[in-house]
């Protein structure tokens, strides 16, 4: 699995892929893989009610990557609440990001994989 970003023939890259671009309305035509990038911590929060299957506290992020001049944010679990806004992110894959077996969905419905994203260490 990689984590992907997508973009534009106008150069609009966003995160998660839409069939056209929302900014202009161009089909979305080219992937950016951002699994080996650092982005920045824009906001975090720690969810302590979550949805059945999903660990308890749930740290979630907004991390923004720089793409050619161009920058798109992700929404996604972080692995750690030590963490402050501004601090460099790197994405960390994760093979089960939830218990398939509490879901409501068959698990083998849906992907259980994917990723957070960690701290970079100094």
């Amino acid at each position: 699995m990689s984590f992907e970003a997508f973009r534009c023939e106008n150069g609009h890259v966003t995160y998660p892929d839409h069939t056209v671009c929302p900014e202009c309305g161009a089909e979305q035509t080219d992937t950016v893989d951002l699994e080996d990038d650092t982005g920045t911590l824009v906001t975090w929060t720690t969810s302590t009610a979550t949805p059945p299957g999903v660990r308890e506290p749930n740290h979630l992020g907004i991390v923004e990557f720089d793409v050619e001049g161009a920058t798109v944010r992700a929404l996604g679990q972080l692995t750690t609440g030590d963490v402050e806004s501004g601090a460099r992110m790197t994405p960390v894959y994760c093979d089960e990001l939830r218990d398939p077996e509490t879901g409501i969905r068959e698990k083998e419905s849906q992907a259980w994989d994917g990723y957070r994203f960690a701290p970079v260490e100094d």
